[in-house]
C-alpha cells in the first residue's frame, strides 16, 4: 500500500502536461504549420494533450487512485485511453527538436511519468476481485486496458534506447526507466483475467461464440466475442510471457477451453492465444450478426428447447463496430492475411455512411446548413449528419455504459489505422496459417499492402475532422466534452428548440420488436433474459433483487440536469415503467444545453472527446 500511495503523491505534484508544452511550436492552422503536414486549422496535438490533463485533474482521484464516478468495466476503458495517449505522445516526442535543450526533454519525460503514475495507482485501486464475478465482458476489458500499458511501457524503452544512444544527458536508460518494473504484475493481471474470460467460450449452443454473462440466460452478443478477438489476439502479440502460475496452483491442465498448460509458466507469443482469435474469428464472421446496413446488431438469444441462435436482439450501438477493429489488425499482423483489413475497411465504410457522410464528396449526405433552427437533421443508422451517435444521445438517456461507447469505437479506430499498424511481429513465409490461406507473396507484398492500406485510412480523415470538431463544440467553460457530439456542430441547439420529427430519431429505438435497448435501460426482468424465477416476481412489497450487472451502481451525477420531457414516447416510457427506473438517467427539468440532461458530462464522456483527439491526430500522421 505504501508504494501505491507513493506513486498516487508522485503523480499529483507532477508537472501539468498542459503547460509543458506550451511554449512549442504546435500550433497547426494554415498560418503556422509544424513538421506535422497538412492537419486541420486548430492546435489538435495540443488539444489532445489538454483532454488528458482535464480528464485526469477533473475526475481521477490520485489519493486512492481511480475515477470515483466510474464503474469496473468504465475505468478499465479510462485506464486504457490513458495509456493509449501517453504511447502517442511518447512516439511523437521520440527525437528531440533541433532547438530543445536536455531541461526541456526531461520535462516532458517527467510530464509522461507522471501520468503513468496513474496508471500504476490504478493498478493498486482496481477491483479485481469484484471483476472476477462479473460478466465475461468486463473480463476482457481489463485485458486490453493491461496489454495497452504494457505497449506503452515496451514502445517508451525503445524510444528511451535511442535517446541514452544519442548521448542526451540526464535520459535514463531503457532498463533504469521505473515503468519497466511493472511490467510483470501488468501482464500476470491481464494473463488472469484472459483465463477467467475464456471460460465463457460455449460450443454447445450456436456452435461457439462467447457467452456474455453466466449469471443470465444464454446470450451470445457482439462486443463479448469482439473482445475475445482483440484481447486474444493482443495476448499473442503483446503479452510478455508471466512466470507466475498463481492463483491457479492444482488446478488440472485440461480445465480451460482454449489453455492446455494453466500450471505452467506462459511464455510470449503462446500459439493459445492466436489459435483462440481465429477461431472466435471464424464463428463471428458465420453468426449472421449484421444488419442491413453492414452494421454488427447486439447479439443473439437461444430459444427454449433449441441450440441454436435464433432471437435477435437488432439494437445497434457504436462501440459494437469497434472493437473488432483492433482484432483485425491483430490478426492481420500475426497472419499477414489482407482480408482481414480489407473487413475492417469494408465494416469502417458501413459505420460512416450510417453516419450520414459521403467519402466520395467528403460532405455530409444532408446540408447542415438546413438546420440550425434546433431541426434535427435525419437519422441514418448510426448518427446524423456526418456524425457518430448512439441512439440514446438525442434523448439524453444515455447510461453510464453507453457514455462510454463512441470512445471506445476512436480507440479501436486509431489502432486500425494507426501509420506503425502494419508492423508484422512474424513476416510469414508462404501461405498463411489463419483462416483464408494465403500469405505474402510475390504479387502482394508488405509494401502494397501498406500502400492500400494507409490510402484508405486517408480517406477517413474529413470524416474523422468533421466528428473531431462537432466533439470539441460540446465543451464546457472548464473544457469538458459533452456525450452528444451532434450538438456541437449544430450551433444554437438546445434542448428546448429540438424538434424531434420522426426521420430525425434512431429508427431501431426501444420497444419496436425485436429491439432491446439493455445497455441504457436495463436488463428486462423476463424468462429471455434472466435465469433465476425469483427474480421475475418478487414477493409483494420486497423491492427486487439487484441484477448480478454493474448497471446498479451507474447513478445519476449531482451536477447532472434532467431527461428531456418529450422522451422516446409512449411505447418506450411503458418499457421504462416496466422494468422500473432507468439507472443512469435522472428525473428533472430541461436544460438549455442539451449535454447536460441525464448524467451530463462525466469522465466516460471526457474519455469520448480525447479519444476522437487521439484518433485525428493518429491517422492524420498518414498524411506526413
Amino acid at each position: 500500500m505504501l508504494g501505491s500511495w507513493f506513486v498516487a503523491i508522485a503523480s499529483a505534484t507532477g508537472v501539468s502536461a498542459a503547460s509543458a508544452w506550451s511554449a512549442l511550436p504546435l500550433r497547426l492552422g494554415d498560418e503556422h504549420r509544424s513538421h506535422a503536414g497538412s492537419l486541420p486549422a486548430f492546435q489538435i496535438f495540443h488539444e489532445m494533450i489538454k483532454a488528458l490533463d482535464d480528464m485526469q485533474d477533473t475526475y481521477f482521484q490520485r489519493w486512492i487512485g481511480t475515477w470515483p464516478e466510474g464503474i469496473d468495466w468504465t475505468r478499465a476503458v479510462m485506464s486504457t485511453h490513458v495509456a493509449a495517449t501517453l504511447r502517442t505522445i511518447s512516439d511523437e516526442l521520440k527525437i528531440p527538436l533541433p532547438h530543445e535543450a536536455a531541461e526541456c526533454a526531461l520535462r516532458k519525460d517527467d510530464v509522461i511519468s507522471g501520468y503513468f503514475a496513474d496508471i500504476i495507482a490504478y493498478y493498486f485501486a482496481e477491483d479485481a476481485f469484484a471483476i472476477r464475478n462479473e460478466a465475461y465482458d468486463d473480463m476482457l476489458w481489463v485485458v486490453l486496458g493491461w496489454l495497452e500499458s504494457i505497449r506503452f511501457v515496451d514502445e517508451r524503452r525503445t524510444i528511451l534506447s535511442r535517446k541514452a544512444s544519442r548521448g542526451l544527458a540526464g535520459i535514463p536508460t531503457a532498463e533504469a526507466w521505473y515503468g519497466s518494473r511493472w511490467v510483470p504484475a501488468f501482464a500476470h493481471r491481464a494473463r488472469i483475467f484472459w483465463e477467467l474470460a475464456a471460460k465463457g467460450w460455449d460450443t454447445e449452443l450456436c456452435g461457439g461464440g462467447m457467452i456474455w454473462n453466466p449469471r443470465l440466460m444464454p446470450y451470445k452478443n457482439a462486443i463479448t466475442n469482439q473482445l475475445f478477438i482483440s484481447a486474444s489476439i493482443g495476448m499473442y502479440l503483446n503479452f510478455p510471457g508471466d512466470p507466475n502460475t498463481s492463483p491457479f496452483f492444482g488446478t488440472s491442465p485440461d480445465s480451460g477451453p482454449h489453455n492446455s498448460h494453466r500450471n505452467a509458466a506462459w511464455q510470449p507469443h503462446d500459439p493459445v492465444f492466436a489459435r483462440a482469435a481465429q477461431e472466435a474469428h471464424k464463428w463471428l464472421a458465420s453468426s449472421n450478426m449484421s444488419n442491413p446496413q453492414g452494421l454488427y446488431i447486439d447479439g443473439f438469444h437461444i430459444s427454449t428447447n433449441t441450440t441454436r441462435c435464433d432471437s435477435r436482439d437488432e439494437m445497434v450501438y457504436t462501440y459494437n463496430q469497434g472493437v473488432i477493429l483492433s482484432g483485425l489488425l491483430g490478426l492481420f499482423q500475426a497472419t499477414g492475411l489482407e482480408h482481414y483489413l480489407q473487413e475492417g475497411h469494408t465494416l469502417i465504410g458501413n459505420v460512416i455512411r450510417a453516419t450520414g457522410y459521403s467519402l466520395a464528396r467528403n460532405a455530409p449526405v444532408d446540408d447542415i446548413r438546413h438546420f440550425r433552427g434546433g431541426q434535427l437533421p435525419p437519422w441514418r443508422g448510426l448518427g446524423r449528419a456526418g456524425v457518430l451517435e448512439d441512439a440514446c444521445d438525442v434523448f439524453g438517456s444515455c447510461s453510464q455504459d453507453a457514455q462510454t461507447f463512441k470512445g471506445i469505437w476512436m480507440h479501436h479506430f486509431a489502432t486500425f489505422c494507426s501509420p506503425a499498424a502494419l508492423r508484422f511481429l512474424h513476416a510469414p513465409e508462404g501461405e498463411g496459417e489463419g483462416e483464408g490461406g494465403g500469405g505474402l507473396d510475390g504479387a502482394t507484398t508488405a509494401e502494397g499492402i501498406r500502400a492500400r492500406h494507409a490510402g484508405k485510412c486517408r480517406r477517413y480523415l474529413p470524416w474523422l475532422r468533421h466528428n473531431a470538431r462537432a466533439a470539441m463544440g460540446t465543451r464546457d467553460g472548464r473544457g469538458l466534452f459533452g456525450m452528444w457530439w451532434t450538438a456541437g456542430l449544430l450551433r444554437g441547439l438546445s434542448s428546448e428548440n429540438m424538434e424531434l420529427a420522426g426521420d430525425a430519431l434512431p429508427q431501431s429505438s426501444e420497444g419496436e420488436e425485436g429491439v432491446v435497448d439493455y445497455r441504457n435501460l436495463g436488463v428486462p426482468r423476463d424468462a429471455v433474459w434472466m435465469r433465476n424465477p425469483i427474480d421475475l416476481h418478487p414477493p409483494v412489497g420486497e423491492e427486487p433483487l439487484s441484477l448480478p450487472l454493474p448497471l446498479p451502481g451507474q447513478k445519476p451525477l449531482s451536477s447532472s440536469g434532467g431527461r428531456h420531457g418529450s422522451s422516446r414516447g409512449s411505447k418506450s416510457r411503458a418499457v421504462r415503467e416496466e422494468r422500473g427506473p432507468s439507472p443512469g438517467v435522472e428525473a428533472g427539468a430541461s436544460t438549455s444545453d442539451p449535454n447536460l440532461r441525464g448524467r451530463g458530462r462525466t469522465v466516460e464522456t471526457q474519455g469520448g472527446g480525447l479519444a476522437v483527439l487521439r484518433a485525428l491526430w493518429v491517422v492524420s500522421r498518414h498524411e506526413l
